[in-house]
């Protein structure tokens, strides 16, 4: 009996597996169907100069961006979005580089809870401090400005700096800097002739990050950005929910323009950076 059952256990086993594995792949087709098909419909739309109740449009034309371009300003709030962004980036290395290096070479107490101070605005959902931030923001004048904006977009990206460079730095042999400091090099120079190349990767792979998550941060932006303040982001929502009648080929003509700016920055950050290269680093440093 035990000869004839045990060949039975496995065919059961195998059944099972192979049951899964089909049921994980129909999951994920099925996913990608209708990211693709959402997608589709709403490029499809941008140019469609009529689309109801049919498979396909009566007609593409290019109209449609040619009038959200006007009607919605587009091109002040690029400018804008452009302006945020590129403060943003700037600062959050300024700032988040020389803080790294900070809690990856210097013990002292209370450096746990600093670290907890750091990963509380990536893991807290934004809407939870970004209400009393603007807020802040506002009494002391700043909200609903540029650089309100700017403020508020800084508390989740200088954290996330800080974070994603202890690694990078944690793998330089301090003995690296030390050998350069016995050659008569002072921190400044130890910084951009020793430490710069070396680290190099890290900050490209940390802004570039940095770039994307604030073309995509709405609630920060939403809450602290007035009229004439908006990111492209904020102003696509205001697009869609503003009163008034709009066409929906220019609201999604805006929404395709809002998809293929984040897509480039996305395709150029993942040009540079490896999804598993921070986790793979943070590993060797603690190892």
């Amino acid at each position: 009996m035990t000869l004839l059952s045990a060949p039975r256990a496995v065919t059961v086993r195998d059944v099972g597996a192979k049951l899964w594995v089909i049921s994980i792949w129909t999951l994920l087709i099925f996913f990608v169907i209708n990211l693709f098909g959402i997608i589709g419909a709403v490029l499809t739309s941008s140019f469609a100069t009529r689309w109801l109740r049919s498979w396909f449009p009566n007609g593409l034309t290019t109209n449609w961006y040619v009038s959200a371009w006007s009607e919605f300003q587009l091109g002040d709030v690029l400018m804008t979005t452009f302006q945020v962004v590129g403060a943003v980036v700037v600062l959050s290395g300024l700032i988040g580089v020389p803080a790294a290096y900070a809690m990856a070479r210097r013990e002292f107490k209370g450096k746990k809870l600093v670290m907890l101070v750091f990963l509380l605005p990536l893991l807290v959902p934004p809407i939870t401090y970004g209400i009393p931030l603007a807020t802040v923001l506002y009494q002391t004048g700043f909200g609903g400005s540029l650089i309100g904006v700017i403020l508020a977009n800084l508390v989740p990206t200088v954290p996330f700096v800080i974070l994603v460079m202890i690694p990078f730095i944690e793998q330089i042999d301090p003995r690296i800097e030390a050998a350069a400091r016995v050659f008569g090099a002072g921190t400044f120079r130890l910084f951009i002739h020793v430490l710069l190349p070396l680290l190099t990767p890290g900050i490209l792979a940390a802004l570039l990050l940095v770039l994307v998550r604030t073309i995509a941060m709405f609630e920060l932006t939403f809450l602290t950005s007035g009229p004439t303040s908006q990111t492209l982001v904020v102003a696509l929502y205001y697009a869609v929910f503003a009163a008034g009648v709009r066409a929906v080929q220019s609201i999604d003509a805006m929404a395709v323009i809002y998809m293929g700016l984040t897509l480039i920055w996305l395709v150029i950050a993942l040009r540079f950076v490896n999804p598993t290269q921070i986790v793979t680093r943070g590993k060797q440093a603690r190892a």
